[in-house]
Order: structure tokens, then C-alpha cells, then sequence
């Protein structure tokens, strides 16, 4: 189901919530619009002409943001580890691939024959595993600070946000990417989610749980908000 409002189509999807859920994705500023069964069209067209401004200014803002070139994972490629850059160098040898440091590079080990799709598995792995391995402190501290039951976190590639949470089930997801940006960035994001489980949306107490925990919050979120979107396929 959709509905257009000019020339912006808003998707509607029904599912078994009690609030209206509005999100604008990258790349291009897709508007989704998540809402309880029982409200009817007419409601929901006239909540999103109530965010009709903020709705254009993302749009506007994603037209606006640099774009990332698509990888290939060849040498002499820039990739990025907790902030910092690192030049790519590729070795060929049969067997399980892997990725280790050299002098200011990073060296990716893999078949010959292996493509630059493959390789990219390869990189979101290995980045994943280096979120796993800061993980387990952050959470420790976090959790003791906040006085919060410990959550199940999985990391895993996502298209559209850095983290997530699921404050029914206390399970949290984390973009793979945290592990290109500086690692203030990971512990902003898991302050949030885990703020999450103490308040469920971003009003005032929010806003207050994470001004207490981590008053340098707004700087991390601008560093992740402005950084260039990866170049991915967007294909929802």
C-alpha cells in the first residue's frame, strides 16, 4: 500500500505496533511509514503532511551527502579501520581468506580467481569480527553504568542505520561499518541502544539518560550522520 503527497510516494507497511513510525532511507530518500493495523489511510496521509518539511530536509540532506566510490578491493585502495586510513594490498594464496595489518595497509589474502563481491564478504567479516572483540568491555562497563539488563548484541551488515533495538527481547543490532569510523562512534552507538532499553523513543528523557551517560553524544552523531554514504545496492 502507498500514497503519494505531490511528487513523494509514502510506502505503508501495517504491522502489529501501537505508534506511526516514519523513516526516510538512503540513498534517495525512500519515505516508509510503519503503522498499527487499524488506522486508516486518511490518518496516516494526514500524519505525514504534518512532517511534510522534515521529510524533504532528509531527502534534501541525503541528496546532499558524499558518496563513497564503490569498492573493488584492489591494491592501493583506500579502506578505513576505527578512523583511520590504510592502503590495500592483495595477496594470492589458496585457503581460508583473511585480512591482517601491515605497514599502514591492510593486506587481504585470498584465491586468485576470488571476485571483488567475494572480497567484500571477506572485509565485512573481518570487520565484524573487530567490533566482536571491543564488544564484550564496552558492554561490561555500559551495562554496570546504566544499570541495564545485559542485552544480546548482533553485528551484522545493514543498508539503512547504524544500530538498532529491540526492547521486547533486549537484542541489539550493530552496523558492521562502526568498524570504519573512530571507536568513540561504536560506544555512541551502543550507549544509545542500550539508553533503548531504559526509554523506547527519542523524547526528552532520552535525550536526558544519554546527557548524563555520555554528554559528548550529539559530537558522535554528527561524525556517523555526515559521513559518506557507502556505495552498496540498494535493492529493498
Amino acid at each position: 500500500m502507498s500514497f503519494k503527497l505531490g511528487e513523494i510516494e509514502v510506502e505503508v507497511i501495517h504491522k502489529n505496533i501501537k505508534n506511526v513510525h516514519l523513516s526516510v532511507y538512503p540513498p534517495d530518500g525512500r519515505v516508509r511509514l510503519a503503522a498499527p493495523r487499524h488506522i486508516e489511510e486518511e490518518h496516516l496521509r494526514l500524519f505525514a503532511l504534518d512532517k511534510l518539511v522534515w521529510i524533504k530536509s532528509q531527502q534534501q540532506k541525503f541528496r546532499d551527502q558524499e558518496r563513497e566510490p564503490q569498492r573493488e578491493y584492489i591494491p592501493r585502495e583506500s579502506h578505513y579501520v576505527w578512523g583511520n586510513r590504510y592502503l590495500m594490498e592483495i595477496e594470492h594464496k589458496q585457503g581460508t581468506p583473511c585480512v591482517r595489518y601491515g605497514f599502514a595497509t591492510l593486506i587481504l589474502t585470498v584465491p586468485e580467481d576470488m571476485d571483488a563481491e567475494a572480497r567484500g564478504g571477506v572485509m565485512a567479516a573481518w570487520y565484524r569480527d573487530q567490533i566482536r572483540e571491543k564488544l564484550p568491555g564496552l558492554l561490561a562497563t555500559w551495562v554496570t553504568r546504566m544499570e541495564v539488563p545485559k542485552p544480546r548484541v548482533l553485528v551484522q551488515r545493514m543498508k539503512t542505520r547504524w544500530g538498532s533495538c529491540k526492547q521486547d527481547t533486549a537484542i541489539i543490532h550493530l552496523n558492521t561499518d562502526l568498524a570504519r569510523k573512530p571507536a568513540e562512534c561504536l560506544e555512541y552507538l551502543l550507549v544509545h541502544e542500550l539508553a533503548h532499553l531504559l526509554e523506547h523513543t527519542h523524547n526528552a528523557r532520552f535525550v536526558g539518560i544519554m546527557d548524563y551517560h555520555l554528554p559528548n553524544w550529539r559530537m558522535y552523531r554528527q561524525a556517523l550522520n555526515t559521513a559518506p554514504l557507502a556505495h552498496v545496492n540498494w535493492d529493498y
